[in-house]
């Protein structure tokens, strides 16, 4: 894991955290991360140990005091020393993106998840992950990738770019006979869209790596290795380095299984989907889809901390696609910027061309328009936070 503290990259915008009333943050810290730990208990048989530090960890947070880690865990010395100046103190205190790390990290040590014995490795979000691909909606979802070719190839590149954007918010199952603007509102749900510059990048000169940095598994995890398989089958990319979790975090984030399971979801289909399976089976076997898991990846860090075997990887690609909202708020730094900050200010220290796709769920959101924000706002509904809406920002 890396060892420096969060870098002061940002300047006076004031870092989230969740002490202010009224709040999302707060709402995440005081709210969502205790009926998590219900909904975790509920959905799997633990035994009587694992319980009790569940019920542990509830208490501590309930009680907004934030305790180390046991002495028993063997990354408990670096998490003191990430934590120090917030260890002791209100969770609420701490920055935002550092407590919600630091309470998935101690929500897996409660389950067991990095110890030796029987629940070790034992993924606790895995039944809410393998619910997203059963059923006959993702059955519909899949079928309808039988409609991609008949699109244009800008109708393409366009249509795949935003089923990958809105993830389990759009299912795949869109009208694509009808093209864009089988999309409906969810196109005039974006509130800022490079897609065709982005495509452009992709387009000049000779195709490269492509860095795919995913997001959530399951249903939205699909959407992104059908966006994977296009990058290789149109040429825009030589390679696709998708960027995975190394261990369970934030509940749905990717791992390795969960590629694995999405793959097998679309083998055991029919049409195109298995078609685009075999494919991908076939890239991974020869090296053109490289799945990669660096621990930094499960840091409480903002990526201007990343180190630098991670910048290299990064440096080497034509295009970084960071995808979701998490990986957006460690893309520009999760701070209260002004909204019109342009996007390339903030993601300026990154080593090459990044896009983000992002589906707005938190607070924090750059590179917008004065006119589109006073729009928002006047609407009188919370846009910044209720998954309506969307973005696709480019930095080359």
């Amino acid at each position: 894991m890396p060892q420096p503290r969060p870098s002061d990259v940002g300047g006076d915008a004031p870092v989230v955290v969740s002490n202010a009333a009224g709040s999302f943050a707060r709402s995440v810290l005081v709210e969502r991360h205790p009926a998590l730990i219900e909904r975790v208990r509920r959905a799997t048989a633990y035994p009587p140990e694992r319980q009790r530090a569940l019920d542990g960890l509830l208490d501590e947070i309930t009680k907004d005091v934030m305790e180390p880690l046991g002495e028993d865990e063997a990354d408990a010395a670096l998490w003191r020393q990430w934590g120090e100046g917030y260890l002791g103190r209100p969770w609420t205190d701490a920055p935002f993106l550092w407590a919600e790390s630091f309470f998935y990290r101690k929500l897996l040590g409660a389950l067991g998840h990095f110890a030796p014995g029987a629940w070790q490795g034992i993924d606790p979000f895995a039944p809410f992950k393998h619910a997203e691909l059963t059923g006959a909606k993702l059955d519909a979802e899949l079928t309808a990738l039988d409609g991609v070719p008949a699109l244009s190839p800008a109708q393409q590149d366009s249509t795949l770019l935003h089923a990958s954007l809105w993830g389990n918010r759009a299912d795949l199952g869109f009208q694509l006979s009808a093209g864009e603007a089988g999309l409906g509102e969810r196109v005039t749900g974006l509130v800022a869209d490079d897609t065709a510059a982005l495509w452009r990048l992709l387009g000049e000169g000779r195709p490269g790596k492509v860095c795919l940095v995913a997001d959530n598994a399951g249903a939205e995890l699909l959407p992104d290795l059908v966006l994977a398989d296009h990058l290789l089958g149109t040429d825009r990319a030589t390679s696709v380095t998708l960027h995975i979790k190394p261990h369970p975090y934030y509940i749905s984030d990717a791992t390795t299984s969960d590629v694995l399971g999405c793959l097998a979801r679309m083998a055991a289909g029919a049409g195109r989907a298995v078609e685009i399976a075999e494919r991908l089976r076939g890239a991974v076997t020869d090296g053109r889809l490289v799945l990669r898991a660096h621990p930094f990846s499960c840091a409480p860090f903002p990526y201007a901390d990343m180190p630098a075997d991670l910048r290299e990887d990064f440096a080497s690609a034509t295009l970084t696609i960071m995808k979701g909202d998490l990986n957006y708020r460690r893309l520009v730094g999760d701070r209260h910027w002004p909204a019109t900050i342009p996007f390339d200010e903030v993601t300026g220290y990154f080593p090459g061309p990044v896009a983000a796709l992002r589906t707005l769920k938190s607070d924090v959101v750059t590179g917008l328009s004065a006119s589109t924000v006073a729009e928002l706002d006047a609407a009188g509904r919370p846009w910044r936070t209720s998954g309506t809406h969307a973005l696709v920002r480019l930095r080359v």
